[in-house]
């Protein structure tokens, strides 16, 4: 089976993005988890992935429709977006990444 190049975002108030990264290489997954704390540095991060080779990109359930909807239209083509729903976050206070990070 060939490797899967691989990245989670994360999402989340006063994150640095610099520090706030991982690589967790298996035999058949190669991951890098990498956060952010808007949209726009996680469309600037996904981008990134992609270029790097990235073939799926899964978002936290921190990430609402739109911000789903931001990082997929800046992969097209180059990276499969995938999400982990909560779209009302226990960790957001029960909001919706589109309403904190809009």
């Amino acid at each position: 089976m060939a490797e899967v190049k691989a990245a989670f975002l994360f999402i989340g108030p006063e994150i640095d993005t610099a520090q706030a990264q991982a690589q967790i290489k298996t035999p058949v997954i190669n991951l890098k988890v990498v956060g952010v704390q808007n949209y726009e540095e996680a469309v600037n991060a996904a981008v990134a992935l992609a270029d790097e080779g990235i073939t799926c990109i899964e978002l936290c359930g921190g990430f609402g429709n739109e911000g789903v909807g931001k990082i997929s239209a800046a992969v097209k083509g180059k990276a499969a977006v995938g999400v982990v729903r909560f779209d009302h976050h226990p960790g957001l206070g029960f909001s919706s990444g589109d309403e904190v990070f809009h």
